[in-house]
Parts: structure tokens; C-alpha cells; sequence
């Protein structure tokens, strides 16, 4: 591509040769200055579709840092992501002259507030803190040239969509819009048709909502029996990082103490944590200092960290569309990946959603096992050969019940004949007495 030459450099030491799909086609389109609808999988170099133009129009038009008016605006969903974007513009623009600024919740604001009063060109934004920000004057949009929502259904999903509204209120109608979605439903379709003009619509999809490279599978567990099936597959030897989805954070702090009591080098990371604490697991996880990582969804689109070879369920999500996502962080930059999820009897219902997502049943590791009181997804139906003597005994077990019943309802039966034989003697008795 006909990049600025500082950023083909910079490129070329990353070893970055052919785009991926989605960069092939945002990054020509955003360099003409027109607006994007992407819609991609997570794991498929969007943050590298619009980086790459902004730096690219940052390197030819060269604009002022002015002061608390920054000229490129990227909304993501959590601080880990609009940390980690900041890093991509910083190792791709290493040979340019710019300033950039990352401004989120967690920590204090004091050194966010003298960054912007410093100018930057680029702010790096998650959608609470800016609108703090702004409330508080340390931040005007009057002058955003590119403004880039990415995790736009994330931040749906996250309640953003009040503080969203207060913010695009605010940028200039006469800009450039890049919006980014791993999916596109109906509310996302809405924002975008008021936040983008004659957009270049690019989607970048399987036919299923996976990474085709991850290796998907099912273990059915009982709740008692998770943690020894998770030190089993965290004790092999092709496992080298792995990240570990919990339902709550509460279950996320439990599970890491566990991990670490059984000799597994583990931290948790969530929504409660702070700020640093959140950061300091992130970076023992990257140097290696810890093999896994135990997260809840807070996180799952906010780890982008090469070299995850497993990721595991320990909870099935709730929400299908978690799970993707979930997957999403094994199997990335052409890797391949594997994807285990525990499930228990209570969330077979869950699982089947996720499949009806998919399109498709998951490969489960142990069909033998069966859930008592339950039926098996995967159980085929019986035929009148082939049976076998457990199932002959049971339907002998249905047809001796119903015997019994039977038998009871007979008896009930006999019991009120025989009580309608007496009831004539009664009225006779009480008839003799009346005279």
C-alpha cells in the first residue's frame, strides 16, 4: 500500500507483509477520506485498519497539537483495549512525530488532564472517563477531523449507549467516521446509519461466527469435578498460555487462588480490579510470569496477546455471542488455537444456544458421560432393535409402575362402589328418623 514512509518502515520491522482482509480493503477506502462501516471478526487486524490511515493523514497533513482539542478522536469499550491501541499507534508510528493520549477510568485523571493540555493529536478514549472530561471543560471536540468508534456492539452491550450519544452530539458534523462492530445488530445498524454518511460497507465474515483455526470441543463435567478436568488440561504439554473464562469475578478470584494452591502459576483479571492490578497481571501473563490468566467477559475482547494457545470455559456463557469472543483470543495472526468449555447439566441450555449461534454442534470430548434427570444432546434415539438390557429393564421398571398405579386406581375404584352400596341406608335410616 502507498503508506507514508515512516510507517512502511515501521511495518517492515514488525514483518508486516501481506494485510489482512479487512485492512486490504478499510485502509485504501479511509485514505480517500471516506467513511467505513467494518464488520469483522475479533482477531482480524482491525485496530491496524484505522491506525494505519490516521497515521497515514497525520504524516501528510501534519495538523497542530492544540491544546484540549485533539484531532482524531477512537472510542473503545475498556481501558485493556484503548491501552492496547495505544500501543499499536505508538510501534507504527515510532517514526513519526505525533502525540497521543489515553484517557480512561481506574486511575486518576491528573496526568490525562495535563497530557490534553499539553495537545495531543490522537485521544485514545473509553466513553466514561471522556464524558467526565468534557463535563468538566479539560476536553473539546470542536476540532475532530477522524473519529473512530471500535467495539461498537460491546459498548451496547456495556450501557454506553447515553454517554455514545452525549459524545457524537459533540464532534463535528463535517468529519470522517470509522465504525467498527464484531457484529451487527439491529441497535448497532441504528447507530451507525446516524453516525456515518454514504459509508463504504465492509464485512469480513465466515460463514460461522468463529476463528475456522480454533479447535473447538465440549467436556461435560459435574460442578464438583471442574477444577481437577482444568489442572489436567492445564498440566499438558502443548499447553503453554491459557486464558480461563469465569462467570463472576468472585468465581475468577477463587479459581486463580486455586490454580495457585495447585502449583499453576495463575492471576485474575476483572472489573473490580484496579487500574494497576489490572495492568500487572496483564504483563506477568505477557513476560510469561504466569501461564494463565482467569478472566470474566470484562476482558475478553480487551486481551490481545500473541502466542495463547487455550482457552477454556470454565463457565458457559450466558450471552452466545461472549463466547466467540471468548475463542476469539486463541488462534489470532494466523495461529491455531484450541477452545475447551466445561459443561455442567444446568447449563446444557446455554450450550445449545451457543450451537444454534454457530450453526453447527461442537465436537463434546467425552459423550459417555450422561447427566442424570436430563437428556443427552448427543444421545441417538432408540430403535425397537438393538436395545439394550438396562433400557429393557427400565421399560420393565415404567410398566411395573404403571401396574402399580393401576393397581391403586382399581382398588380406589372398588373402595367407592362399595361406599355408594351403603349411602342408600343411610338416607333410609335418616328417613325412618324424620318420620
Amino acid at each position: 500500500m502507498d503508506l507514508f514512509a515512516p510507517l512502511q518502515r515501521a511495518l517492515a520491522e514488525q514483518n508486516y507483509k501481506q494485510p489482512t482482509p479487512i485492512q486490504s480493503q478499510t485502509i485504501p477506502a479511509a485514505i480517500d477520506g471516506a467513511d467505513v462501516l467494518g464488520c469483522a471478526q475479533t482477531g482480524t487486524g482491525k485496530t491496524a485498519a484505522f491506525a494505519l490511515p490516521i497515521l497515514d493523514y497525520l504524516g501528510h497533513e501534519k495538523p497542530n497539537a492544540k491544546p484540549n482539542h485533539p484531532a482524531v478522536l477512537v472510542l473503545a469499550p475498556t481501558r485493556e483495549l484503548a491501552i492496547q491501541i495505544g500501543e499499536s499507534f505508538r510501534t507504527y508510528g515510532k517514526h513519526m512525530k505525533f502525540r497521543q493520549a489515553l484517557v480512561y477510568g481506574g486511575v486518576g485523571q491528573g496526568q490525562q488532564v495535563k497530557e490534553l493540555r499539553r495537545g495531543v493529536h490522537v485521544l485514545i478514549a473509553t466513553p466514561g472517563r471522556l464524558q467526565d472530561l468534557m463535563d468538566q471543560t479539560h476536553v473539546s471536540l470542536a476540532k475532530i477531523e477522524i473519529f473512530v468508534l471500535d467495539e461498537a456492539d460491546r459498548m451496547l452491550d456495556m450501557g454506553f449507549l447515553p454517554a455514545l450519544k452525549k459524545i457524537i452530539a459533540k464532534v463535528p458534523k463535517k468529519r470522517q467516521s470509522l465504525f467498527f462492530s464484531a457484529t451487527m445488530p439491529p441497535k448497532i445498524r441504528d447507530l451507525a446509519a446516524r453516525l456515518l454518511f454514504n459509508p463504504v460497507t465492509i464485512t469480513v465474515a465466515a460463514k460461522t461466527p468463529t476463528v475456522e483455526r480454533i479447535q473447538q470441543s465440549v467436556r461435560y463435567a459435574k460442578r464438583g469435578n471442574k477444577l481437577a478436568s482444568l489442572i489436567e488440561i492445564l498440566s499438558g504439554k502443548d499447553v503453554e498460555r491459557t486464558i480461563v473464562f469465569t462467570r463472576t469475578k468472585h468465581g475468577a478470584n477463587g479459581l486463580a487462588k486455586k490454580l495457585d494452591r495447585a502449583g499453576i502459576a495463575a492471576a485474575a483479571i476483572h472489573g473490580n480490579k484496579t487500574q494497576n492490578a489490572r495492568q500487572r497481571a496483564l504483563e506477568a501473563f505477557r513476560q510469561n510470569k504466569v501461564t494463565v490468566l482467569v478472566a470474566t467477559d470484562v476482558a475478553a475482547r480487551g486481551i490481545d496477546i500473541d502466542g495463547i494457545t487455550h482457552v477454556i470455559n470454565f463457565d458457559v456463557p450466558v450471552d452466545p455471542e461472549s463466547y466467540v469472543h471468548r475463542i476469539g483470543r486463541t488462534g489470532r495472526a494466523g495461529s491455531d488455537g484450541i477452545a475447551i468449555t466445561f459443561c455442567t447439566r444446568d447449563e446444557l441450555d446455554d450450550l445449545r444456544v451457543i450451537e444454534k449461534l454457530l450453526g453447527a454442534r461442537i465436537r463434546v470430548e467425552n459423550p459417555e458421560m450422561k447427566f442424570e434427570g436430563t437428556h443427552d444432546r448427543d444421545k441417538p434415539k432408540r430403535s425397537g432393535k438393538g436395545t439394550s438390557k438396562k433400557g429393557n429393564r427400565s421399560r420393565r421398571r415404567r410398566n411395573n409402575d404403571t401396574e402399580v398405579r393401576n393397581g391403586a386406581k382399581n382398588t380406589y375404584r372398588r373402595r367407592k362402589k362399595s361406599r355408594k352400596v351403603v349411602k342408600p341406608e343411610k338416607k333410609q335410616r335418616g328417613a325412618a328418623n324424620g318420620d
